[in-house]
């Protein structure tokens, strides 16, 4: 095997595409295909399955996929390591990132550095805290924001930001600029998936005043910040989401203050101890630290 067709493998579960890879690396789609193809002949297995629209791992492919990204990584280090200018930072960055972060002080990061390194590309997937986490421990990206502390000896955590939690309403509940717990909970809700850091940090507080979390009326659950913004606009329900993404958002709903809810939120950068990050990884990892 060759680092062309490891790295068109790690492309393709990148971009969960042919396509998408190919178009991402400069390559044609037929020599992606070929390159996977020959892969998979000289291991005698098959590593993706393409039989759906979105092309995922087998079984075979997804044990070898840990190895093939420290193949890749591997390389890029021993490149690096004979490579006397520093500014020389290239390649793919494959972030995963949290939703919060992703709206608020993540762009800010990547324009930074990539002013600094242009030879920088960056592929970002935006979920919850959980699916960070479980996509960096599987090696679907180098570097991870989160919302939440994560306690694992397997996990590198450093704070890098904080912001403070408010819930949003529509203007058409005509809800007080402040109002207690009690009278936040007997409002419906729209709630982002199970896995946000942003939900859990809520219902514990709940929970923690004596409030039953199933007692909560959810009008909604979204997977996007986006359209949980766009649902309170239109009077659906309220909201708990960061101070920070509602400044910014600039839409039709109002911030209310719940007077004995005032925690502050902290984010995170996190990535796996046991394997050695790219170059481009390392540098934007020690640039995000210089900015703590």
């Amino acid at each position: 095997m060759d680092f062309k067709q490891i790295e068109a493998f790690v492309n393709v579960v990148r971009y969960k595409s042919f396509s998408k890879a190919a178009d991402a690396t400069f390559f044609t789609q037929p020599t992606i295909s070929t390159h996977i193809r020959n892969l998979e002949k000289e291991l005698g297995v098959k590593l993706l399955d393409r039989k759906s629209r979105i092309v995922e791992m087998t079984p075979q492919g997804a044990k070898f996929y840990k190895y093939a990204v420290e193949m890749i990584n591997a390389r890029a280090q021993a490149i690096d390591a004979l490579d006397s200018d520093s500014d020389n930072v290239k390649g793919i960055l494959e972030i995963q990132s949290s939703s919060i972060p992703s709206v608020t002080f993540l762009p800010e990061l990547l324009a930074g550095f990539r002013r600094e390194h242009s030879g920088i590309q960056y592929y970002v997937s935006s979920s919850d805290t959980q699916t960070v986490v479980d996509n960096i421990i599987e090696r679907r990206g180098e570097i991870g924001f989160v919302g939440e502390e994560i306690v694992s000896n397997a996990i590198e955590i450093v704070k890098v930001a904080t912001d403070k939690v408010v819930m949003i309403a529509p203007l058409s509940f005509d809800i007080p600029d402040k109002i207690s717990m009690s009278e936040a909970v007997t409002y419906p809700f729209i709630w982002r998936e199970t896995g946000s850091a942003t939900r859990k940090s809520f219902e514990a507080a709940a929970v923690a005043r004596g409030y039953d979390k199933e007692v909560f009326d959810v009008a909604a659950l979204f997977n996007d910040m986006d359209s949980i913004i766009r649902a309170v606009e239109a009077g659906l329900g309220v909201a708990i989401i960061s101070e920070r993404v509602a400044q910014s958002a600039g839409g039709q709903f109002k911030i209310v203050e719940i007077e004995d809810y005032n925690e502050d939120r902290s984010f995170y950068m996190i990535n796996l101890r046991s394997i050695s990050l790219s170059p481009a990884a390392e540098a934007f990892s020690d640039y995000v630290k210089s900015r703590i």
